[in-house]
C-alpha cells in the first residue's frame, strides 16, 4: 500500500470511526463487541482501499463495510448480551444534572425500543434517523432499493412509536 493510501485511511478513521462505533453499537447493542467490530472494519476497508473506486461517498463504503462485518457476527452469535448503550456512558457538563437524567432516559427508552424491532426495521431507522443517511446512501449501505428503504421506514417508524408508547414521535415524509 502507497504512502498516501495509509494516510487517507488514517484520515477516514479519524473522521468517521466514532460513527461507524456507534452505528455498530446500536445494532449489537454490546461495547466491548462494538469496539472489536469497529476495528475489523477498517482492517478490511484498509485490506481493499485499492478496490474503493469513488462511486460512493466514502462514509456510505465503510457504512457497507461496517454493515457486512456486523450481521457477519450477529448470524455467528445469538443470544446477545445486551448491555449500555456508549452513548449511555459519556458525560455531559453542559445541561443541568436533571436534565441529563432525563436525557439519558429518552435515550435508554429508544434505545430499548429500537432493540424490540425486527433488525431490518432497527437497521433503517438507525441508518436514516439517528445517522442521517440519504435514501439513497442507506440503501447503498443496505444493498436494498431505495423504495425498500422508504417503505421499510415507513412501516418501521409506527412500530417505534408504539414501543415507545408515544404517538409523539414524528418523522419525516419517505417519499
Amino acid at each position: 500500500m502507497s504512502f498516501d493510501k495509509k494516510i487517507e485511511l488514517e484520515r477516514w478513521y479519524e473522521q468517521y470511526s466514532d460513527s461507524v462505533f456507534k452505528y455498530i453499537c446500536m445494532m449489537t447493542r454490546d461495547y466491548e463487541q462494538a469496539e472489536d467490530l469497529m476495528h475489523e472494519t477498517f482492517i478490511k476497508a484498509f485490506k481493499s482501499i485499492d478496490t474503493f473506486e469513488g462511486r460512493s461517498k466514502v462514509r456510505t463504503y465503510l457504512f457497507r463495510i461496517a454493515h457486512n462485518v456486523t450481521i457477519d457476527y450477529l448470524r455467528k452469535s445469538k443470544p446477545l448480551r445486551i448491555i449500555e448503550s456508549v452513548l449511555l456512558n459519556k458525560k455531559d457538563t453542559s445541561p443541568l444534572p436533571e436534565e441529563v437524567i432525563n436525557m439519558k432516559e429518552s435515550v435508554r427508552e429508544i434505545y430499548r425500543a429500537l432493540g424490540k424491532l425486527k433488525a431490518p426495521y432497527r437497521e433503517v431507522i438507525i441508518l436514516r434517523k439517528i445517522k442521517g443517511f440519504s435514501v439513497k446512501e442507506a440503501s447503498e449501505v443496505l444493498r436494498w432499493s431505495e423504495n425498500k428503504v422508504k417503505v421499510t421506514l415507513h412501516r418501521a417508524m409506527p412500530l417505534l412509536q408504539h414501543e415507545l408508547g408515544k404517538g409523539e414521535l414524528c418523522y419525516e415524509e419517505t417519499r
